[in-house]
């Protein structure tokens, strides 16, 4: 398989690993970025963009990431706290006061970014339209009661975790966390990488697929199922759907938990510039806010019995859990997005990394390990 980009000498395997994806996966198009010490050493792209008229993936593709938006999220979260601006155990209620209703008022910003504040889907139902204004679904998480104690269980916060981080941004800030993480770290940097894109971008993203037959949900009630279609406006994974995951309503309006844009050089500088700066500029984090963001806060079983899937949360980011979550090790934290796509961290090793497709591919992907275990290879080799 054809692909474009340069990859410097001593990281070959990661073009060999990327070939071996298209070759013996249903890869489609696909990306991936490598800096490290702030060098852009890997850069690769190749494949089809959109599968229903052949058009190519480009060196500026972007592609909807879905999840990896909560580790641009949680970036912002880190970088308020390392500003001063906020404290990750103060009450929330302490810069979003109506939000300390109804057993609330112990809830901290660690707890939500931990998925342990026991909102993992609203009581109410916003339709589309209400949950794009924003505010509604900011008005439903005032009025709701935790379903636990909050801090004593976890269950993915799939969805609601956007607005509990973001309206924090926003109390904050005053901008909305799409907006923020722009004027914040983006638009300085030039990344391809937004929460709510411009809407002269949508023609040129890559159109995520399904491998095979889309997935069957079970019973819309259920717990699982209310979390990943915040009851019921969304259709997970719904990529063809009106209101899916390829849809210009949803991409270009702030969902802030699952509606990241971007490309693997977006990802990857963003991570890059955290740890390490890039191309021999300042880095963004400091050790200390990067040992905070390492801490374990979650793993194990859920609230509701979900098995433990071997995913380990530090504070809003996932940390190394392989295979589920590949990194290179216990200096890792990233974020994941349903489909394959990977960014991550890691100020040990210097690396940034970033890589994104639009082959849906479910259990068994082994695509990103494959290329993170390369990095590690020409690394330690």
């Amino acid at each position: 398989m054809r692909y474009d980009g340069h990859v410097d000498g001593g990281f070959e395997a990661v073009a060999d690993a990327f070939a071996r994806n298209f070759a013996e996966t249903t890869e489609l198009g696909a990306a991936v970025t490598v800096f490290h010490r702030g060098r852009k050493v890997v850069d690769l792209w190749g494949g089809t963009a959109d599968e229903r008229t052949g058009r190519p993936w480009e060196a500026d593709t972007a592609v909807p990431v879905m999840s990896a938006a909560k580790g641009v999220l949680a970036l912002c979260v880190h970088l308020l706290v390392q500003r001063g601006l906020l404290d990750l155990d103060a009450p929330v209620a302490a810069y979003w006061p109506e939000f300390a209703r109804n057993g609330k008022e112990g809830i901290t910003t660690r707890m939500i970014l931990a998925h342990r504040a026991g909102l993992p889907v609203l009581d109410a139902s916003p339709d589309f339209a209400e949950i794009t204004a924003w505010t509604p679904v900011v008005r439903a998480l005032e009025e709701q009661k935790p379903l636990w104690e909050p801090g004593t269980a976890h269950e993915y916060h799939g969805h609601t975790i956007g607005w509990l981080a973001g309206e924090l941004i926003r109390r904050i800030t005053g901008r909305t966390p799409g907006a923020y993480f722009r004027s914040a770290v983006a638009d300085d940097l030039g990344l391809r990488t937004w929460i709510g894109i411009p809407e002269d971008e949508y023609e040129g993203l890559a159109r995520l697929a399904y491998d095979g037959e889309p997935p069957v949900l079970p019973d819309p009630d259920h717990l699982i199922v209310r979390i990943l279609t915040m009851n019921g406006a969304f259709v997970f994974p719904g990529l063809d759907h009106p209101r899916g995951w390829n849809a210009k309503d949803f991409l270009t309006a702030e969902i802030p938990a699952t509606g990241a844009v971007s490309t693997a050089r977006g990802l990857a500088a963003m991570y890059a510039v955290a740890v390490t700066g890039v191309d021999g500029g300042p880095r963004l984090l400091t050790e200390g806010t990067v040992d905070a963001a390492l801490r374990p806060q979650t793993s194990g079983a859920s609230w509701s019995g979900f098995p433990d899937l071997g995913v380990r949360w530090g504070v809003g980011f996932h940390l190394d859990s392989p295979p589920v979550v590949p990194m290179l090790g216990p200096r890792s934290f990233g974020h994941d997005g349903a489909g394959g796509h990977l960014g991550f961290a890691d100020d040990e090793f210097g690396v940034g990394f970033g890589y994104v497709a639009n082959r849906m591919i479910g259990e068994g992907d082994e695509r990103a390990g494959r290329l993170v275990a390369a990095v590690r290879g020409c690394l330690e080799g």
